[in-house]
C-alpha cells in the first residue's frame, strides 16, 4: 500500500496544481482515490457553516446527492469522524449503531466502510469515505493512507469552498470594519490598549508529495539540529530565567523539542513519500486527534506546547527562525488561537501591551509567562481570529475579561484618558508605600499580597505590604514532569522565607485538582471539577504528598515563623487528619533532632459554606481563618466563576454575601481567631471598602493591588460607613455596588 500511496500522491499533485474549478478537481481526486484504493465508492464531506457536514463529490454514490446531502456533527458514522476527529473503519457499517441512512445517496449495497477526517490547523475541515460492498477489514496500513491523502484534500477544501449566500460564513466580511465586543475571561489582570498582531504561525504546506525521501529526512535532521540550537539561545538570552518558575517551563519546553518518539513519528511519515513539512503537520494533525478530546486538561495544555513546536519546525523546514516576522508597532496586542510559551518570547517584549487567546487557562505555560512579563491576557476569547484583522486598533479590559475591537475614536481616547490617570495614580500611590493603611478615624488595615511564584516575593518591599496573605505552593508543581522531592521543596519555601525577611508568610498546602492538574497525578474525569477531588481531599487521599510537603515546609522554617494552611476544607474533621499528618511531621523532625519553626501556625481556607456551620467546632482548632471568597462566593451561588454567561451574574457586593460575611467576622472576632480575606475582592477597592466595612482588618491581593487599596483606606472613615451599611444590609437588593459607589463619590474616597 505504500507504493500505491506514493503513486497517488503523485497523481494528486497534479489535478492540485491544476486549473480547474474547486468541483471538478474534487470529482477527479474522489474518482482517483477509489480506484487506488480499489473501493466501489469514495466520497468527500465538507464543514458548512453551522457545524453541518455537506456532501461536496462523490465517485460511486448517487450524483444527485452531491450537496443535497447533509449531516449534522455527530450525525450517522460521517458525524462522528468529524466531530471526534478520529478515523473509523468497519466491515459491516449497516448494523452499526451510529450509521444514519440516506436514501438519496443510493448507498445501499455498501456495508464497508473507511473514513478519516480532512484536518488542518488542528480543526475537522470534512470527511473522507470510502466504501466496499463486501465486508472488507480495513488494515491499519490503508488508514494511515488514507489520512495522508486527507492532508493533500485539506489544502484544497480550506482555501477554495465558497461560503453560501446569507449565511454566517458569507456575511462576516461585512462585520470586519463594524466594532466588535469580545467576551472571555481574565487569565492575568491588566488594561492595554494598541494595534492587533495575528499571531498565525502555520505555514501554508504547499509541497506536499517528495520524491526523494532520505532528502527529505535529511532536510528534517538539518531543521531540528538548527531549532534546538535558537531554542538553546532563545532560552539563554531570556531574563525570565530568573524566575524559577518560568525558568522550569522553558526547560520543559526545550525537552519536547527533543522527544525522540516525536521526531520518528515525522521521520515515519516522510518514508511514506510526504515532504517533511507535509510529514510535520500530518503528525500534528494526528496527535490533537488523539488528544484535543481528553478530558485530561495537563495533556490538552501541553498540546499547545505540541503546536508551539510543530510550528516552529515548520518555519526552520521554510528558513525562518520564528513566527514574529516583520516589525511591531509600538503597542502590539498579541492575538492567537493559542500560542506557547517560546513562541511568546519571540515578540520583542518592549512592543507587547496585551495578549488575547481564543483558547488557554490561567494554569497554561504561557499564561504563566506572560503574568511574569506582566502582559494583560484575556483568554477563552471566542471568534478571536476570525473578527481581529490585523492592525486594528484594539483595547484589552483583562481586569473584566472583555477585549473591544476597532472602537469608535471617542472610547479610544476615554479609554487612553484612563489608564493615563490609572498609571498616574499609580505612580502617586506608590510613592506612599511608606505610609500605613490607616483610615481618617484611626482604624488600622493590614495589606497582605498574594504570591505563587518566587518572582513575586521581591513585591513586598515595593509595595509596602505587611506580609504574605496566600502563597499558593502548586506551580512549582505544575510546571515539572514529575513531582519535586523534598529537598527540592525546601529549597523553594526557604528562600521564599529568606526573601520575605521579618514579614509573615502564610503557605497554602497543594490546592490542585480542578482545572489545576499535575502531569503524574492521574485522575478520573469528572463532569465538574469544582466539586470533584482537589485540595485538601487529593492531600487526605495521597497521605504521601501532603506529609512530604509539609516535612519541606518544616525544614524550610527552621527557626522561624511560618503559617500553613488547609485549602477547601469542607468538615473539621478533615481539618483533624490534615493536623494529625502534621504532628507527625513534627515528631519525626524532632526525633531525627532538626531545628523546629520557631512558631507553627495553623490554618484553613474557608471556601466552603459547610463550614459556616461548625464555627463551635472550628475555631478553637485554628490560629487564623483565610476566607477564599473566589471559591466561597462561587459555591455560595452555585455559580461556576470560569463560565462567561453567568460568571457576573452574582455580585459579591450583595446584601447575602456580604451578610455571611460579617457573620463570619464577627465569630471569628468572639472567638479571637484572626481573619483574613484572600479572594479577588480584597484587591479591588469599593469592594476592599465593603469588606472593611463589615469588620475585616486583614486584607490580602495581588501586588498591584495593594496602592490603590491603601489610597482607598487613607480616604476612608470606617465609622460612616459602617452605618450606612448597617441600614442595607436587611434589603433585598440584587447588589449594593451602586449605592456604595454612590456613598464613596459623595465623601471624596477613592476608589
Amino acid at each position: 500500500m505504500i507504493i500505491s500511496a506514493r503513486r497517488l500522491l503523485a497523481r494528486l499533485r497534479d489535478v492540485m496544481a491544476g486549473t480547474d474549478a474547486l468541483q471538478a478537481r474534487l470529482d477527479k481526486i474522489v474518482r482517483l482515490i477509489a480506484a487506488e484504493t480499489v473501493a466501489e465508492v469514495c466520497s468527500c464531506y465538507v464543514v458548512r457553516p453551522g457545524d453541518v457536514l455537506e456532501l461536496f463529490a462523490t465517485h460511486g454514490l448517487n450524483p444527485g446527492a452531491v450537496h443535497r446531502t447533509r449531516l449534522r456533527m455527530g450525525e450517522g458514522l460521517v458525524g462522528q469522524i468529524a466531530a471526534t476527529g478520529r478515523p473509523t473503519a468497519i466491515s459491516n457499517a449497516p448494523e452499526h449503531p451510529n450509521f444514519a441512512y440516506r436514501p438519496e445517496t443510493g448507498e445501499d449495497p455498501y456495508h464497508s466502510l473507511m473514513g478519516v477526517p480532512i484536518l488542518r490547523g488542528g480543526q475537522v475541515r470534512g470527511v473522507l469515505v470510502v466504501q466496499n460492498q463486501h465486508r472488507r477489514i480495513y488494515h491499519e496500513e490503508e488508514i494511515e493512507t488514507l489520512q495522508t491523502i486527507a492532508m493533500v484534500v485539506a489544502e484544497l477544501v480550506a482555501g477554495g469552498v465558497p461560503a453560501e449566500p446569507g449565511s454566517a460564513a458569507a456575511s462576516q466580511a461585512a462585520a470586519q470594519i463594524m466594532p466588535a465586543r469580545l467576551v472571555g475571561i481574565r487569565l492575568n489582570a491588566g488594561l492595554a490598549m494598541g494595534h492587533a498582531v495575528l499571531h498565525r504561525p502555520v505555514l501554508t504546506v504547499r509541497e506536499m508529495v517528495a520524491d526523494d525521501p532520505e532528502a527529505e529526512l535529511a532536510r528534517l535532521r538539518g531543521a531540528v539540529g538548527t531549532m534546538q540550537d535558537s531554542l538553546d539561545r532563545l532560552l539563554a538570552g531570556s531574563a525570565l530565567v530568573e524566575h524559577e518558575e518560568s525558568r522550569d517551563i522553558l526547560e520543559t519546553y526545550r525537552m519536547f523539542a527533543q522527544d525522540r518518539g516525536w521526531l520518528a513519528r515525522i521521520a515515519e511519515a516522510i518514508r511514506t513519500g510526504l515532504t517533511a513539512e507535509a510529514a510535520v503537520q500530518r503528525v500534528q494533525n494526528d496527535t490533537h486527534a488523539r488528544l484535543a478530546h481528553l478530558p485530561d486538561h495537563y495533556l490538552r495544555e501541553r498540546l499547545l506546547d505540541l503546536d508551539d513546536l510543530a510550528n516552529r519546525l515548520l518555519l526552520h523546514l521554510s528558513g525562518r527562525a520564528s513566527a514574529a516576522f516583520g516589525t511591531l508597532p509600538e503597542d502590539a496586542v498579541l492575538v492567537a488561537r493559542s500560542i506557547g510559551p517560546a513562541e511568546l518570547l519571540d515578540y520583542e517584549e518592549s512592543r507587547l501591551r496585551g495578549l488575547v487567546l481564543e483558547d488557554g487557562s490561567a494554569t497554561s505555560h504561557v499564561s504563566i509567562v506572560a503574568r511574569s512579563m506582566n502582559i494583560p491576557v484575556v483568554g477563552r476569547c471566542a471568534g478571536a481570529m476570525s473578527t481581529i484583522e490585523p492592525w486594528d486598533p484594539i483595547i484589552v479590559d483583562a481586569d473584566n475579561g472583555n477585549v473591544l475591537v476597532r472602537p469608535a475614536e471617542d472610547v479610544q481616547e476615554l479609554f487612553a484618558r484612563t489608564m493615563s490617570l490609572r498609571a498616574a495614580r499609580r505612580r502617586a500611590r506608590e510613592a506612599e508605600t511608606s505610609l500605613p493603611a490607616e483610615s481618617k478615624d484611626g482604624v488600622r488595615v493590614s495589606l497582605h499580597m498574594n504570591a505563587g511564584l518566587l518572582a513575586d516575593i521581591p513585591h513586598l518591599a515595593a509595595t509596602g505590604a505587611d506580609g504574605v496573605g496566600l502563597y499558593r505552593t502548586e506551580i512549582p508543581f505544575m510546571v515539572r514532569s514529575n513531582f519535586p522531592d523534598v529537598t527540592e521543596q525546601t529549597r523553594i519555601y526557604r528562600e521564599v522565607l529568606d526573601q520575605a525577611g521579618d514579614k509573615p508568610v502564610m503557605f497554602r498546602t497543594l490546592d490542585i485538582g480542578g482545572d489545576k492538574l499535575l502531569p503524574y497525578l492521574k485522575e478520573e474525569p469528572v463532569e465538574n471539577p469544582a466539586l470533584g477531588w482537589r485540595a485538601i481531599r487529593i492531600g487526605l487521599d495521597r497521605p504521601a504528598l501532603l506529609r512530604q510537603q509539609l516535612r519541606a515546609l518544616i525544614r524550610a522554617a527552621a527557626g522561624r515563623t511560618i503559617g500553613i494552611m488547609f485549602p477547601l476544607v469542607s468538615e473539621v474533621a478533615e481539618l483533624d487528619a490534615a493536623r494529625a499528618l502534621l504532628t507527625k511531621e513534627l515528631e519525626r523532625a524532632r526525633h531525627q533532632d532538626e531545628r523546629l519553626p520557631e512558631r507553627l501556625k495553623v490554618g484553613i481556607m474557608l471556601e466552603v459554606p459547610a463550614l459556616l456551620w461548625q464555627l463551635d467546632a472550628l475555631l478553637p482548632r485554628v490560629d487564623f481563618i483565610a476566607v477564599g471568597s473566589n471559591d466561597l462566593l462561587q459555591y455560595l451561588y452555585a455559580c461556576d466563576r470560569g463560565s462567561a454567561p453567568v460568571a457576573q451574574r452574582y455580585d459579591p457586593l450583595s446584601p447575602a454575601a456580604l451578610t455571611m460575611l460579617r457573620m463570619l467576622v464577627g465569630r471569628c472576632a468572639e472567638a479571637g481567631v484572626p481573619i483574613s480575606l484572600c479572594g479577588e475582592m480584597a484587591g479591588r477597592p469599593l469592594e476592599a471598602m465593603a469588606l472593611i466595612g463589615i469588620g475585616f482588618r486583614q486584607l490580602s491581593m495581588v501586588p498591584g493591588a495593594i496602592a490603590e487599596v491603601r489610597a482607598m483606606i487613607r480616604s476612608l472613615t470606617v465609622s460612616q460607613l459602617e452605618r450606612y451599611l448597617d441600614r442595607l444590609m436587611s434589603g433585598a437588593d440584587h447588589s449594593l455596588r451602586e449605592k456604595l459607589r454612590g456613598f464613596a463619590m459623595d465623601r471624596g474616597i477613592e476608589i
